[in-house]
């Protein structure tokens, strides 16, 4: 009996050896996804280099083709990535615990500094934007992602309305692509419209202004009269 228990417990060896292999592998994927995030946000798809990210990551180029194919394929990654992180920071917020406006304006107020703090996302979305989608078109997991924040946009507006405090018929889909469109051009065109009208739209006054204006202008669409 003694030699069988030893016997069984020598496979467990080589498990235990490959752990500092996967936390290498994770590592270095990790690196590798970092590093491309910043060549894509600052060069865009077309004009990121495998070169550079592999020397922004200390990693041989052969180690990125290994774990992705193809720069496209590293770049649904990224993409992937970076909708992850919003995705799992708004879970963060608990929504679901507020009070129905609040957890409106709190999830507006959120995605206005969300942006502004994370400028790499604004332009990866305008990259990917110029390819027409056609990355996260091919992804089930972005999709998957998308899915328990309308869920959560559904019940906030159901209980509201059930409250009697906001009016029915309020599409999850278009009151979030709102929130988010409100941000992102502000933010993606700050350039041009500070130019055409004349005022510096990023200064800590202007963002200020620009959230109340946003918070003043979804509650009015979700409250009712």
């Amino acid at each position: 009996m003694p030699s069988a228990i030893a016997k069984s417990a020598k496979p467990a060896k080589p498990a235990k050896a490959s752990e500092p292999r996967s936390r290498d592998a994770d590592r270095s994927q990790l690196a590798i996804l970092l590093a491309a995030r910043d060549e894509f946000a600052q060069h865009g798809l077309g004009g990121a280099r495998v070169d550079r990210i592999a020397e922004r990551a200390d990693v041989n180029k052969r180690l990125i083709y290994y774990y992705f194919t193809s720069k496209d394929e590293l770049f649904l990654a990224v993409l992937e990535q970076a909708y992850a992180d919003i995705r799992e920071a708004e879970t963060k917020l608990h929504l679901r615990d507020m009070p129905p406006a609040q957890a409106i304006q709190r999830l507006t107020q959120f995605t206005w500094e969300y942006y502004i703090a994370h400028p790499e996302f604004l332009t990866l979305l305008n990259s990917e934007n110029l390819h027409q989608g056609r990355h996260l078109a091919m992804s089930g997991r972005v999709r998957d992602m998308n899915s328990p924040l309308i869920q959560t946009l559904a019940e906030i507006l159901e209980r509201g309305r059930s409250e009697g405090l906001f009016r029915g018929g309020i599409d999850p889909i278009q009151l979030y692509v709102s929130i988010a469109g409100m941000a992102y051009f502000y933010l993606s065109n700050n350039h041009t419209l500070s130019a055409i009208f004349g005022r510096d739209l990023m200064t800590p006054k202007a963002h200020h202004e620009r959230l109340s204006h946003m918070c003043d202008v979804i509650l009015g669409y979700v409250l009712r009269n």
